[in-house]
């Protein structure tokens, strides 16, 4: 009786020490581990457990490794730069539940900090920050000579669409989604298509991506209506991949993260065709997204020369599509403010945004009780965290110009 006493409290030993052998990530995640990859409807403790690990979760969904480089671009360290919030930095990274925040100016960290039990060596999902990255790879190909243009249709590089209303809608009202083809991006109706299209099955010998979309109906004649479409967007990453003849993530190593400098190895999910969700889910360092918005903010420049076409991401990162919403516009897969910045957005908070006039960058990633942040005002949050960094710019300038 004695012996299975010692037995069983050295079994209660040793699964106690394997259960925190797996790590605090894991443990979260085992706490309440979701049923299955439609992220959109995780709890918010899932959520906050499966942000920082979805590419390490193989029985839910699939990722592939965009590898860094061996000598990563070091980042030196400013000053502090003081905020003037209200409630102070501590209680708005709590209520807007961010995850992390870095700060960039002129090339320097002026501000680091995570929360959410986050942290610097750790990666966390992009979502629709993705969509930026994806569109920097159009130029890339374009500048490769993979893409022949922007006015080339899309049926050109995508096959299967023949015959759809895909038909006649070129790269760039791809990249602008003004496409005038049918698409709900509801994140709260599970019947919408950007709940639906990732469960599609083809039953017609095609990608199910590309089943999907061509079945779509047309709504609008192409280059009229912007409707935003995280469904198109994958359709610009496999239209990549099929002129480059390679997968997503390993173009998006060779041309930028490992020739830039990016410290960690990050990933892209995959679909259930083995291809990149070009419109969303890169989990990479939060000092990593920062570096490829000094990257973007340096003209996409690497050894002293661009990656890109002249004078691309002049008309990337400037309004082609006016949102009529306060001097809010559209790019290639860029969101346009009036005063010439120009941001990366992703559903539960991730961001980042570049201020080519005050050589400033900001990421950060987060989760938002719901995934547009509207109901407890964390989207306004973003955009309030955004001016105070700039009007800390400014006022430390203004301070400097007196000296």
């Amino acid at each position: 009786m004695r012996r299975l006493a010692y037995a069983l409290a050295g079994l209660a030993a040793l699964s106690l020490l394997c259960w925190w052998a797996i790590g605090p990530d894991w443990r979260r995640l085992l706490a309440n581990p979701p049923a299955d990859n439609q992220v959109l409807f995780w709890s918010l403790a899932q959520r906050d457990a499966g942000f920082r690990m979805l590419d390490r979760m193989p029985l839910v969904i699939e990722a592939r490794v965009i590898e860094a480089s061996a000598s990563p671009r070091p980042l030196k360290l400013g000053p502090p730069l003081p905020l003037d919030l209200d409630p102070d930095l501590d209680a708005y990274f709590k209520q807007s539940r961010h995850a992390s925040a870095v700060v960039l100016h002129k090339g320097a960290v002026r501000l680091e900090r995570y929360g959410l039990g986050f942290s610097q060596r750790g990666r966390w999902t992009s979502f629709s920050v993705a969509k930026s990255l994806t569109s920097t790879l159009v130029g890339a190909a374009i500048k490769d000579g993979a893409i022949g243009g922007l006015e080339d249709p899309v049926s050109k590089y995508v096959k299967g669409l023949e015959g759809s209303a895909y038909d006649d809608v070129t790269v760039e009202q791809l990249l602008t989604m003004t496409s005038g083809v049918a698409w709900n991006e509801d994140y709260d109706d599970p019947a919408s298509d950007v709940a639906q299209f990732g469960k599609h099955v083809a039953k017609d010998g095609l990608p199910n991506l590309i089943s999907y979309m061509r079945r779509l109906p047309r709504a609008h004649p192409p280059g009229e209506v912007w409707n935003y479409s995280t469904g198109e967007t994958n359709l610009v990453g496999y239209l990549v991949s099929e002129a480059t003849n390679r997968p997503l993530a390993e173009y998006l190593s060779e041309k930028i993260w490992a020739p830039y400098g990016m410290q960690q190895d990050a990933s892209w999910l995959l679909n259930a065709d083995g291809a990149e969700i070009s419109g969303c889910c890169v989990q990479a360092a939060t000092r990593d997204f920062a570096r490829f918005g000094q990257f973007i903010l340096e003209g996409g420049v690497i050894d002293g020369a661009s990656i890109l076409p002249e004078g691309w991401l002049e008309r990337a990162t400037t309004e082609r599509v006016d949102l009529r919403r306060k001097g809010r516009g559209y790019g290639y897969q860029w969101w346009t403010y009036a005063d010439g910045a120009f941001a990366a957005r992703g559903i539960f908070g991730q961001g980042i945004y570049i201020d080519p006039k005050r050589d400033l960058v900001v990421a950060l990633n987060s989760n938002w009780r719901t995934a547009l942040g509207i109901q407890d005002g964390e989207r306004m949050g973003r955009e309030r965290f955004y001016r105070a960094v700039v009007e800390a710019i400014d006022k430390e300038s203004a301070q400097n110009a007196e000296r």
